[in-house]
């Protein structure tokens, strides 16, 4: 929508209400209201973009100053936020035991090195290292409920000390090497003499990796007050930290696992077609060398939501991890392609349950796709770290606003998804703001307001400075 704005969009008015007293004065509410319609109904969400739309907003420096200098606090709104997500969602929300925690991280890609703490991350689906912030963050699901929580942006260890500059100065004739494991090897050696130095050493101590992220994450549950029983992650996750972390809160976990971990053989007893245990050579069994060796009917078919898996499942014990419940799942009888391998700590799950479950982790990606698609998660200018986390905020804020919108057409604990997607609602909001704007041109023609004024003083921002118009400006 490139039109003109005269009122925020109704599904902000409707639910802003709740925010209003965390933030200094009423010009400041107003920005977030606009901001959030901006980034709700317009295509080019830039911060001179929603400003040129806003008929009562000034110019895009006021928009810039709220989010960079505005004393206003991004955690106080985001615990606002969840606070009033959880007393809406009562009536959809399914009990704990049938809730998740979703783990995940995403890619926000940039041209330009200008942004503060921007580095190249490895993007898996393009195997590439673009210019980007890397965010992790927490998502929940319950039911037809799912909201983002939390959020932290990761940064890479080399980036965080600084660490081709101290390499530099300690190793001033050595080249660094580009290939992955000879810069592993580089790293290692160079080490213990960069951990000598204070000014590095004190950047050391402020790197914090995914894992410490994720946990933080899990943390901030527990300030919520989240009802969940599973957390949900990928394999980059599986880590002995993290999940003695989530067992220390009391939780069930399930992840994904690579097909090249290994198994302890003695931890298990694998049975041939006519039900005779197979020797396994060796303490340890990669689990691509495992699948291979299991018989056809040892497999058993699933179903969930008109779909047919075809499962096995064992205990195993993975070293550093633990005993965990295995699942292997094909999507065909034939056992051929590619398949599934999914771990859990609850050592009696079925596999069902296991993989019902898991499929729960599927939306914090469509919550990536429409955040980035209809909100801009990865579309800001802003330089300062401290602005783009105001921005991923307020980005998080769009999407409740919307979900609640979705939930609206659910009826209560009887759907287990939105019965609307993001889109939809967000596209439902554009439709309303053009009804809006047609009833503002009417409101001023029928005062009898000329209408080439009437035009003019709707489009006027939208309109491009002329030389002379530029001059008057500065």
């Amino acid at each position: 929508m490139q039109l003109p704005i005269v009122k925020v969009a109704p599904v902000v008015e409707i639910h802003a209400k709740i925010f209003q007293n965390l933030f200094a004065n009423r010009r400041q509410f107003l920005h977030f209201q606009n901001y959030l319609t901006g980034l709700i109904v317009l295509e080019n969400k830039s911060l001179a973009n929603i400003a040129r739309c806003l008929l009562e907003s000034a110019d895009k420096t006021n928009l810039s100053r709220f989010l960079s200098e505005a004393p206003w606090q991004e955690n106080k709104v985001n615990e606002r936020r969840i606070e009033y997500m959880m007393k809406m969602t009562s009536a959809h929300r399914l009990e704990a035991k049938e809730s998740a925690l979703v783990i995940d991280d995403t890619l926000c890609e940039h041209v330009g090195s200008l942004f503060e703490y921007i580095d190249r991350h490895y993007n898996h689906g393009a195997d590439s290292y673009p210019l980007a912030h890397n965010l992790v963050s927490s998502y929940y699901v319950s039911g037809a409920v799912r909201f983002p929580v939390d959020a932290h942006l990761y940064r890479r260890y080399e980036e965080v000390t600084q660490w081709s500059d101290f390499v530099q100065k300690h190793f001033p004739t050595e080249t660094i090497p580009t290939e992955k494991k000879q810069r592993m090897s580089f790293h290692k050696r160079v080490a213990p003499v960069l951990l000598k130095d204070p000014a590095f050493c004190a950047l050391h101590e402020q790197f914090r990796t995914k894992i410490t992220l994720s946990t933080e994450l899990l943390e901030r549950t527990t300030i919520h007050g989240l009802p969940f029983q599973w957390v949900l992650f990928d394999s980059w996750y599986l880590s002995p930290e993290f999940v003695a972390e989530i067992e220390k809160h009391g939780k069930d976990w399930i992840s994904i696992l690579k097909s090249n971990r290994n198994l302890e053989t003695n931890s298990f007893v694998l049975l041939d077609a006519d039900g005779q245990p197979i020797p396994l050579a060796g303490p340890h069994i990669k689990v691509s060398d495992l699948v291979p060796l299991i018989p056809q009917n040892a497999y058993k078919p699933i179903q969930i939501d008109q779909r047919t898996y075809y499962t096995f499942t064992l205990v195993v014990h993975i070293p550093s991890i633990g005993k965990v419940r295995l699942v292997v799942s094909f999507d065909n009888p034939d056992l051929k392609g590619t398949y599934a391998l999914l771990v859990s700590n609850r050592l009696n799950c079925l596999a069902i349950t296991m993989i019902s479950t898991y499929l729960l982790r599927w939306p914090i990606e469509t919550f990536y796709q429409d955040s980035k698609q209809q909100l801009g998660l990865d579309e800001y200018r802003m330089r300062t770290a401290e602005a783009i986390k105001n921005h991923w905020c307020l980005v998080f804020v769009a999407y409740s606003f919307l979900h609640l919108d979705c939930l609206s057409a659910s009826l209560p604990k009887k759907h287990t998804s939105p019965q609307k997607s993001i889109g939809e609602a967000a596209r439902q909001q554009v439709q309303a703001l053009i009804q809006d704007l047609i009833l503002y041109t009417h409101h001023a023609l029928s005062k009898g307001q000329p209408i080439q004024d009437l035009f003019a003083s709707l489009f006027a921002k939208q309109q491009p400075s002329t030389p002379k118009q530029v001059a008057c400006q500065v």
